[in-house]
């Protein structure tokens, strides 16, 4: 009796988590590279990126990384340690935001509005953030 019972349980519990995992959205999955990418490397027109141009966007976009990181360090590198402390991340991303306010800010009152935010390129948004992950304070609030 006890036997039956278990299994009966066991079965029951096997369902339920079947029913459940079945009721969950589906994640959505690496959707490839954003248009702008495949338009810049896509060779042969077919609006796919072949293996080698997938290998030719990577490289490319490595070598832009390092020199991205290379120029930071040049800028906001003040103690030439080959990187960036809190106090130097600081100062970087202050100036990338004066930059900002500069090209952006139309209306010259430091801020930038929904319309002059909504003015800027702006890369493909993920849902959840960089690689699907959301951070320690889970999504933004509405109006960011």
């Amino acid at each position: 009796m006890k036997t039956k019972s278990l299994i009966a349980m066991g079965i029951l519990a096997g369902s339920c988590i079947a029913a459940q995992a079945q009721d969950k959205p589906q994640r959505p999955g690496r959707q490839g590279p954003p248009p702008q990418v495949i338009k810049e490397f896509d060779k042969d027109g077919d609006g796919q990126l072949s293996e080698e141009e997938r290998t030719t966007m990577r490289e490319t976009l490595q070598s832009r990384m390092q020199e991205r990181r290379k120029e930071m360090l040049e800028k906001f590198d003040a103690d030439k340690d080959g990187k960036l402390s809190p106090e130097e991340l600081s100062k970087a991303r202050d100036a990338q935001k004066a930059e900002m306010l500069k090209k952006y800010d139309k209306d010259g009152d430091g801020e930038l509005s929904a319309e002059e935010r909504a003015a800027m390129p702006m890369p493909e948004r993920r849902p959840g953030g960089p690689r699907g992950q959301r951070g320690p304070k889970g999504p933004p609030p509405a109006g960011e």
